[in-house]
């Protein structure tokens, strides 16, 4: 049975609270709703990011996604806001 938009966000943000690396590519959502193509789940954490629940974090050479809460800043305190 295909997930609803509301579960595969909620799944969405599970894995980027509980992942051992704070930032993550798109296909590490892909896990998160198999039965969904790559370009709905991207449209869904595009959206998260809209709502403030993810935030974009690029390395220099990618762009990943993150929970804002798990980014440290330049000067190290926890957390952007």
């Amino acid at each position: 049975m295909a997930m609803s938009v509301e579960e595969v966000e909620a799944a969405i943000i599970e894995k980027a609270k509980k992942a051992p690396k704070p930032q993550l590519y798109i296909k590490d959502f892909y896990k998160c709703a198999p039965d969904m193509k790559p370009r709905q789940i991207k449209k869904i954490a595009n959206k998260l990011v809209e709502k403030g629940e993810l935030m974009f974090w690029s390395s220099g050479s990618t762009t990943m996604y993150a929970r804002p809460d798990r980014i440290k800043d330049e000067e190290g305190a926890e957390g952007i806001n």
